[in-house]
C-alpha cells in the first residue's frame, strides 16, 4: 500500500516521502495516528501543493529544535545527591532525575532523548548527549553535588 508520510517516521522515511508499507502497518499504525495518507491521485495532486508547506514547517521545526540545542549546550546543570565515602552516591543519577532537573529549568525534554552510557555513580562534572531532533544533538554539562 503507497502512503504520503505527513511526519518523520523513524526507519521508514521522511515528511513528505512516499512509501510502499505493508497494509497493515498503515492501516493499523500510520493512518490511526495521523503519520500519513493513502496515496491516492487526489492526495498526490494536493502532496504537490503542500510540498513547499511541508518544508517550511520542517525548517521551523529544525529552527526550534537548534535554538533548543544551543540553549541546552550553554547550560549547566547542578544536580544535588546524597553521597557517602569516596564521593559515591547513594542510588544513582539516571535520565529520568536529568530530564526533571531539565524541567526545572523550563527545557521540557523527553528522558528517552537523553543518553547516558550508563547511571551516573558519583559526584563530579559529566557530559550528557541529548538529541534533540533526528540530526541535532547537544551536549548537556552536569554537575553531579552532595546534598
Amino acid at each position: 500500500m503507497k502512503v504520503i508520510l505527513k511526519e518523520d517516521v523513524k526507519n521508514l522515511g521522511k515528511m513528505g516521502d512516499i512509501m510502499n508499507v505493508a497494509e497493515g502497518y498503515a492501516r493499523n499504525f500510520l493512518l490511526p495516528k495521523k503519520l500519513a495518507v493513502e496515496a491516492l491521485t487526489e492526495n498526490i495532486k494536493a502532496l504537490e501543493h503542500q510540498k513547499k508547506i511541508i518544508q517550511e514547517k520542517a525548517k521551523k521545526v529544525k529552527k526550534t529544535s537548534q535554538d533548543l540545542a544551543d540553549r541546552v549546550s550553554s547550560l549547566t546543570l547542578a544536580i544535588k545527591a546524597k553521597a557517602g565515602e569516596e564521593d559515591k552516591l547513594f542510588g544513582s543519577i539516571t535520565s529520568m532525575d536529568i530530564a526533571a532537573a531539565l524541567k526545572n529549568e523550563g527545557i521540557d525534554i523527553d528522558k528517552k532523548k537523553i543518553s547516558l552510557e550508563e547511571p551516573i555513580k558519583r559526584l563530579g562534572s559529566y557530559a550528557v548527549t541529548v538529541k534533540i531532533h533526528s540530526d541535532i544533538t547537544a551536549q548537556l554539562n552536569i554537575t553531579v553535588v552532595a546534598e
